[in-house]
């Protein structure tokens, strides 16, 4: 691939689009706001000059609503040999095409499992996509020639090819993505009144479960717009496990020993469940999960504290595995939890206390 042509120059786009120019492709950016697509070329995304001829690739990086529009009068025009959109729904859009009476040889539906709560050019990265999956959804219509485009696609963005049916995905991504959102949400609604010092109380629990509804609802409603009976169908299972877990603890209240021991055993089960359930989400970069032990180090909350910690780990031979940071109520200070495999506890342990870390145990 020598040239490509990013329609769309939101967070995905620009993303790729900075992939992309970094491995030496031209690429040419358009957006229905000019503005935004001069804003990705800024970051070194690519030029907004519209390209000579056709290009090796179009990606069309559009909300789900737009996307078989924007394909089609990209594929009316001629615009690429190859076209593939990047949508977080993949069976709409291609039965949108379908029912325009398109040649779909040269097209491939596309997803790529990443992103962030913000949205925007400015919010792009071009490592997004890094050790993530890319779902492709040829069908046997697809020309060979648009699959190897797409799987170059990926290799240059470091992602990890996914291959499935259309709307294998959308029923899959609604489970992990979709319906995961909305509970966020219904959660995070609870605190909209909450009572001040309640909302104090907070530490990394509710902030891990609310993480993504920080998300654009914009965005959000052109997603669900698109996938909207498959994550219907599990917010369904999902208020079937609510009415029961309601149910148990309401029977935890009762004076009856009886009735408590039942209420008991129904939320065993679903804490049970949801055990089960956790442990099967992949580990780093898509392994099976590992357990590892936390170091928790106390820093405070000053420029380059968690540098030197990163540093420190590095001169002891440790890798970090994963981080988390617990900030102190009112207070300049948190606590750094640093997981890393089990065998290297010991080892990290006394190398931070050796440079003067406070550990916490």
């Amino acid at each position: 691939m020598r040239t490509a042509l990013v329609i769309g120059t939101g967070l995905i786009g620009t993303s790729a689009a900075l992939a992309l120019a970094s491995r030496g492709v031209v690429v040419h950016l358009a957006d229905h706001d000019p503005e935004q697509a001069r804003t990705a070329a800024a970051l070194g995304a690519g030029t907004d000059e519209a390209p000579e001829g056709p290009v090796d690739l179009a990606i069309v990086a559009a909300p789900p609503a737009h996307v078989a529009a924007t394909l089609a009068d990209a594929m009316r025009r001629g615009l690429a040999r190859g076209y593939l959109d990047v949508a977080s729904v993949k069976g709409g859009p291609r039965r949108e095409l379908e029912a325009l009476g398109l040649d779909l040889t040269p097209y491939i539906g596309t997803h790529p499992m990443s992103g962030r709560e913000k949205s925007g050019p400015l919010a792009a990265s071009g490592d997004l996509f890094e050790g993530r999956p890319w779902v492709l959804t040829p069908t046997r219509d697809t020309d060979t020639e648009v699959l190897n485009l797409a799987l170059e696609l990926v290799s240059h963005c470091r992602a990890v090819p996914v291959v499935m049916d259309a709307d294998a995905h959308d029923r899959a991504v609604a489970l992990v993505s979709h319906m995961p959102h909305l509970v966020s949400s219904m959660v995070a609604a609870r605190l909209e009144h909450a009572e001040e010092t309640a909302v104090r109380l907070c530490g990394q629990g509710i902030r891990d479960v609310t993480r993504i509804a920080a998300s654009d609802p914009r965005m959000w409603i052109d997603i669900l717009s698109a996938n909207p009976g498959p994550v219907a169908d599990l917010l369904a299972d999902v208020s079937a496990d609510l009415g029961e877990t309601v149910q148990a603890l309401r029977a935890l209240q009762s004076s009856d020993e009886v009735k408590r021991r039942e209420g008991a055993t129904g939320i065993e089960d679903v804490l049970r469940r949801g055990n089960a359930g956790q442990v099967r989400v992949p580990g780093k970069h898509g392994s099976a999960p590992r357990t590892y032990e936390v170091v928790a180090v106390l820093i405070d909350d000053q420029p380059g504290q968690l540098a030197r910690i990163f540093a420190d780990a590095g001169m002891a031979g440790v890798n970090i595995e994963d981080v988390r940071i617990e900030h102190a109520t009112g207070q300049q200070a948190g606590l750094v939890q640093l997981m890393v495999e089990p065998k290297a506890v010991p080892v990290l342990g006394a190398a931070l206390r050796e440079r003067g870390w406070a550990l916490r145990q």
